[in-house]
């Protein structure tokens, strides 16, 4: 390729999705397909058991804190941890039926609506700050927990989400440990994922930092993101069934490759850059042999684990037979004490939010010299038939 080229464009390259298209900088994190995500350079792994608060603020600042800078980071972020009575009311007064994800992007407009301050970095601070309250009292009004405690920033982060969390039953004690973690290892996934690029390209055209994350938002309702973790824990669940907690290795074998003969695939492996095991996976299933080791479908996800990767790998089809973070995503979540899966998604949102929103912080305030990105306008051409 001609030096400066970084990407050469013909006609086979349309219509495929933009798959692999340069078109900007991403300044927090980046997805290699030999090592993995990591955040402003740091490996996933090594961040995964880090307080969210310490890694929000590297992503934020672009650099590691102190812990005083940390601290009084934390302590911007809890001035602003409450939204007003009048926000609450109004996502509160949402219908009770539809993706819970749809009733965040909704409450996220609701919040632009009522809160909005028009700057990008005040809102991107506020966000950051009122995440935790939005998503609570989307999950406890979407469910009918009843209404949402008054936030407690003191407590910690995601300490003070638990708080407001009004869990039916009794909050497990490994509850905070795990969403810390979860939230960690959701927090931004590069500059090209989808709801990323469709927040930023939103943001281009100048609209407010709330109606930019809830067409991210959007995104994430969508089948292609919000089945994975929901079917991988279901083909786990199914394992369980037929072949109970201490199934073979050449049962197990069997399943799969009767769903390779259908033409399926094996929910949970495989991932559109990796080309190893992905790294959150890695750290979750480490977690929950060391924490949940003799529960039943911990057991079962480690099989599905060595043996759907050794079986993928014999078939030439599958270039990533690794499992993704969706592979154990749902039984992290249901061993560490939220089994609630419908609001997965939201928990995501959550996180992933925080990235996007510093993400749009670069494309409008620091790009282009301080001038921000131009409106981003892709170039179609005329086809003439729908064939």
């Amino acid at each position: 390729m001609r030096e400066g080229v970084l990407f050469e464009i013909t006609r086979e390259h349309l219509e495929t999705g933009i798959k692999g298209w340069p078109i900007g900088y991403c300044v927090t994190s980046h997805v290699d397909p030999h090592t993995g995500l990591s955040y402003i350079g740091r490996p996933i792994l090594s961040l995964g058991a880090r307080d969210p608060i310490e890694v929000i603020y590297l992503l934020y600042y672009g650099e590691a804190g102190t812990l005083d800078q940390v601290g009084k980071f934390y302590q911007t972020l809890s001035s602003r941890a409450e939204c007003k009575k009048e926000t609450l009311c109004h996502i509160e007064s949402l219908p009770r039926t539809g993706e819970p994800i749809d009733h965040l992007a909704t409450a996220l407009l609701i919040v632009g609506m009522c809160e909005s301050t028009g700057q990008y970095r005040e809102d991107a601070l506020n966000l950051i700050a009122k995440i935790p309250h939005i998503a609570a009292t989307v999950i406890n009004s979407h469910a009918g927990w009843g209404e949402t405690p008054v936030p407690r920033p003191e407590l910690g982060y995601i300490e003070n989400f638990v708080h407001m969390l009004r869990i039916p039953e009794a909050k497990s004690a490994h509850l905070v440990e795990m969403l810390r973690m979860f939230i960690v290892l959701s927090l931004d996934h590069g500059g090209g994922s989808l709801p990323a690029f469709v927040g930023k390209a939103v943001a281009s055209s100048l609209e407010h930092l709330y109606g930019s994350l809830a067409a991210a938002m959007a995104v994430l309702g969508g089948e292609r993101y919000r089945k994975g973790l929901e079917e991988s824990f279901a083909f786990v669940q199914e394992v369980h069934r037929k072949m109970g907690e201490n199934g073979s290795s050449a049962e197990l074998e069997r399943l799969i490759r009767q769903r390779l003969d259908r033409g399926e695939g094996v929910p949970g492996f495989g991932h559109k850059v990796l080309k190893i095991e992905d790294p959150r996976a890695t750290f979750c299933y480490d977690y929950c042999q060391a924490n949940f080791g003799s529960h039943p479908l911990v057991k079962v996800a480690g099989l599905i684990r060595v043996e759907g990767t050794r079986v993928l790998k014999k078939n030439p089809r599958f270039s990533d037979p690794f499992p993704n973070f969706d592979a154990i995503g749902g039984v992290l979540l249901t061993v560490g004490g939220f089994p609630y899966l419908d609001y997965a998604p939201v928990l995501l949102g959550m996180a992933r939010s925080v990235g996007i929103a510093i993400q749009i912080l670069y494309e409008r305030l620091y790009a282009k010299e301080g001038n921000g990105t131009p409106m981003m306008r892709p170039s179609y051409l005329y086809k003439h038939g729908r064939s």
